[in-house]
Order: C-alpha cells, then structure tokens, then sequence
C-alpha cells in the first residue's frame, strides 16, 4: 500500500467524521477522531523504527520471553516485583526513537548496542508491556493505550489461560483488522505434554479465528528451554525489515475505525412521483382551490359589471371582489415578478391554517423525508426528520408568500369593450325611444308642437327603439354571463396551474432542496467512509 493511498485514506476518514458530526454518535465519534489523531501523530515520528509490543496477562510470561527474545536480562535488572508495572523498552539503533518514545509514553528506555539476535542491524523497539488482567487500574490503562499505539502487536497467552475471555473479548477481537500486524506467543509449551501441543494450538487457532484472526501467526515457544524463540526472533525482524509494517498497522486501524461507522447504504433515487404527491396534497391544504375558485368568482363577478345591463349592473358594484377579498389584486402582479421586483402584497387574507390542514401538510412533509432517509443509517434518517421538522416551522408562511406572489391571470377580456358599447348602444336606444314619446305626450301641454311618431312596417320607431333595447341589453347580459361563465372556468384551471406551480416551487426550495442536500451530504458521508476503507 503506497504512502500516498494511506494519505487518500486519512483524508477520507477525516472528511468523513466531518460530514458524520451531528449526524453520528458523539461517543463513536470521539473514538475515531482518536484513532485518526493517533494515525496521524505516528507518521510524524520515526519512520525508521517499528514499534512491537508484547501483551499478555498474569504469568503468561511475558517478561520471560522477552529476555529470551532479546538476549538480555533486561526485564528483571530494573525491578523487583514479578510483574511488569511499567513498560520497558529496548532499542536497537536509538538514534532519533526519543520522539517515538515520548509519545509512546514509555521512560524506561534500555538502548542494546549488540545487533538484534540474528546478527541483523534493524532501526527497533521492542516493548515489554504491564499485564492487561492486573488488578491495578493503571496498568490496564496503559495496556489499552500502547494497543493503538505500537506497529505490531504480539500476544503472549500460557496453555492455562489462552482461552481468557478477558485477552479474546477486550483485546484480540476488536483488533480483528489487525491480523497483518500482529502474531500470538503460545509460551511454556514445555509444560504440556508434547503430544498435546498440536491439540492446544489448533483449539488457540480455532478460538483466534472465531475472533476474526484467521489469517494470524501461531508460534509455540519456551522462554525457559528456548524452543521456538529463534522463530519469534526471525518473525519480530521480519516485521523491523518491512517497509509496510507501519503503514499496515495504520490501515488496519483505518479499518476498525472506519468499519465502527454506520455507513448504511448510499441514498437511493427518490421517485419523482414521491415529491407530486406532497405538492399535491400541500397544494390542496394551502388552499389552492379555495384561490382558483375566487379566480373564477371574480372573472365573473367583473364581466357583469363590465357587460351587463347598465341599469342593473351598478347594483353588483355592492357585492366585494372576492380576488378583492383574499387581497389578490390580478393588476401589475405579472410584470412585478417578471422584471425582478418585490409585489407589494406579500400575504393574502386566509386565516392561519386549521388543525387538520397542518397535520395533513405536516404527514406529506414527513412521509416525504421517511421515502427520502430509506436505506440510511439512523443518525442519517434521524437528520433528514430533523430538517423536514425545522422546515416545516416556516413552511404556512411561505407558502402564504407563494399564493400571494402568484400572477393569477385574472385580468379582463377584450370582448367586455365590445359588448360594454353594445350595452350602452342599446340603452341609448331604449332611452331615445322613451324620450320620442315623452315628446310626443307633454310638448302639446307646454304649446310646442309634438315630434311626428314614425312607423316602419306598422310599428312605431319609438316603440321599437324601447323594445330593442331592452332585449339587446338583456340578450347581451345572458350571453356574456353564459361566455363568462366557460372563460371562468378556463381561468379557473390557469390559476390552478399557476398556483401549483408556485407551491411547488415554495415546497421545492423550502422541503426537498434542504432534504436533497442532507442526502447530498449522507451520499459524501458513505463515499468518504467506504473509500476509508477499501483496500487496494
């Protein structure tokens, strides 16, 4: 693995606990910034020496293979107790290890001049570390330390207690990824009858593959006789020689941390269908229809007054507008939006959205975000609730804002000039022809002579005047009100059309935008976890 995909990989681990905060737990979240922290202050150190760690619990013998591994005296020259309560490190090529060594938080430093045993000059600290089962909470606490820090970790068990519940559960198991960088001691093998040493290793193989180590070393070994140690001796330096060890070591622990993160699934196409249906029903609670139906009112209601007969018609000039009455005015409102410029009327005359209207805005919005979090891990489901929750605090305003800012379309008709001077023709000629008789029946009593009262085929022109207009204006008045009628419809639909459209859009920049980039951000989150992941 090249240095420069371990880069690729801390910087995907590290984006992804970025775009996870809020979103995953703070607790598992403290514990990969950690193991990232902990990757990251180990490339800064020595990159020549490997770091290997014995770990082992009470009388596994420890400190006893690690004098036979060293060649030395070094695990009893400096105390007297019969266990490690500290760790002790030897060092082979010190130069430039007391940075590493400081980190590792490790004082007892033995430097051993002689090579490594096997006559190799290796860049090596070997650690002898404090038992993880003692009953001094301190040591546990630098065990459990010095296992994310160390490049390879060799676990040292006895044939009585290599099945501890305490070394496999605490320890060996949760480092499973961690096979390529570790390898397990079975020490005092001369306390078992040879014949069962076969039997014993294959039962301490058999429980290392359960905890998910299959791919570990397995090295019987006598501290005391020295069988086998030449073997962890060639296994240790082989670790000291390999280039990769310690970038192995972090790439596994790039792993667990990584595999410690619910990724869940990247987030699946969201049917458009999903989104027409909240539009729909939030379309419909935002009293869309209510407005289409107040676009058709009012289309009628101002044709009568335009077309009608005049002398009726005024009385309609008593009853509100009801575009009027919502505070809809249809004037301007087109060119307002068109040329960039903020209408004046932001809020329409609705009262505040019912119980029931709420909860049915409410149950779209949130079935919505349900189909939009399906697949997610839970603190991402969790988030994309949380956004639609929040949204829906300012939705009813918007969407108020929306109907409000909505060119209706509700403007006149050409044809109402037309019938209009049609009206008033024919009123003109009902009142010319009422005027002729007046002429006729009072000029005589005031000594003026009376106008001559023309016949057209027998039927007097005044009379006929008076009659056809009055039937002009009432025949004008039935047709424009039955034209008026199907152009109200049709206007109906349009508004409709056009308020759908701007609750959409409202529901769109307000709903699914700030949905669509939480799982934007969930689909990074997953992209950035896997990559943190992969192996190449």
């Amino acid at each position: 693995m090249s240095a420069k995909t371990l880069d690729e990989r801390l910087t995907a681990l590290r984006e992804a606990i970025e775009l996870g905060r809020g979103r995953i737990g703070t607790e598992e979240l403290k514990r990969v910034e950690q193991v990232l922290a902990r990757a990251e202050e180990r490339r800064t150190l020595s990159s020549e020496h490997t770091v290997v760690g014995f770990f082992g619990a009470t009388g596994s013998g420890k400190s006893s293979l690690f004098n036979a591994v060293t060649e030395t005296n070094l695990a009893t020259a400096h105390v007297r107790r019969p266990t490690t309560s500290e760790p002790l490190a030897a060092i082979w090529q010190a130069e430039g290890s007391e940075p590493l060594l400081d980190w590792l938080e490790v004082t007892d430093r033995r430097p051993v001049k002689t090579p490594f045993p096997g006559g190799e000059t290796l860049p090596l600290i070997l650690l002898d570390l404090p038992d993880f089962d003692s009953i001094a909470i301190e040591h546990r606490a630098i065990v459990e330390r010095l296992v994310g820090q160390v490049d390879v970790l060799v676990w040292v068990v006895d044939p009585q207690k290599y099945a501890d519940e305490t070394i496999h559960n605490d320890f060996i198991k949760p480092l499973a990824k961690h096979a390529k960088v570790s390898a397990c001691v079975l020490n005092q093998v001369d306390r078992l009858p040879e014949h069962e040493v076969p039997r014993v290793l294959a039962s301490l193989e058999e429980l290392l593959r359960s905890d998910g180590l299959g791919a570990i070393r397995i090295l019987p070994a006598s501290a005391l006789t020295g069988d086998g140690v030449p073997a962890v001796q060639q296994l240790i330096a082989r670790f000291a020689r390999s280039k990769a060890t310690k970038d192995a070591r972090l790439l596994a622990d790039l792993d667990t941390a990584a595999a410690s993160l619910d990724a869940g699934s990247a987030p699946a196409a969201l049917s458009g269908k999903r989104a027409q249906e909240m539009v729909s029903t939030i379309a419909s609670a935002a009293g869309v229809d209510t407005v289409a139906d107040a676009v058709a009112r009012s289309y009628r209601h101002r044709a009568g007054l335009k077309t009608g007969w005049p002398l009726t018609a005024w009385m309609l000039r008593f009853s509100k507008d009801p575009l009027t009455r919502l505070h809809l005015p249809t004037s301007q409102r087109a060119a307002a939006r068109k040329n960039g410029r903020v209408a004046e009327v932001h809020r329409t005359a609705f009262p505040p959205l019912s119980a029931g209207q709420s909860a049915s805005i409410a149950r779209a919005v949130r079935s919505y975000a349900d189909a939009a979090g399906e697949g997610l891990a839970p603190g991402w489901q969790q988030s994309i609730r949380d956004t639609a929750n929040a949204q829906l605090e300012e939705l009813p305003h918007e969407l108020d804002r929306a109907i409000a800012g909505t060119s209706l379309g509700a403007r006149g008709s050409w044809w109402w000039v037309l019938v209009a001077i049609l009206q008033w023709v024919s009123l003109l000629a009902a009142f010319v022809g009422a005027c002729w008789y007046l002429a006729v029946w009072f000029l005589p009593g005031w000594g003026l002579p009376a106008p001559e009262i023309t016949l057209v085929e027998g039927w007097p022109v005044p009379g006929l005047l008076i009659v056809g207009g009055i039937l002009l204006g009432i025949l004008l008045g039935i047709l424009s009100s039955a034209l008026a009628a199907g152009l109200a419809a049709a206007r109906r639909s349009r508004a409709r059309r056009r308020l759908t459209a701007s609750v959409k859009e409202c529901v769109n920049a307000e709903i699914v935008k700030p949905i669509e980039a939480e799982r934007a951000r969930s689909e990074q989150y997953h992209r950035a976890v896997k990559h943190a992941t992969r192996s190449r």
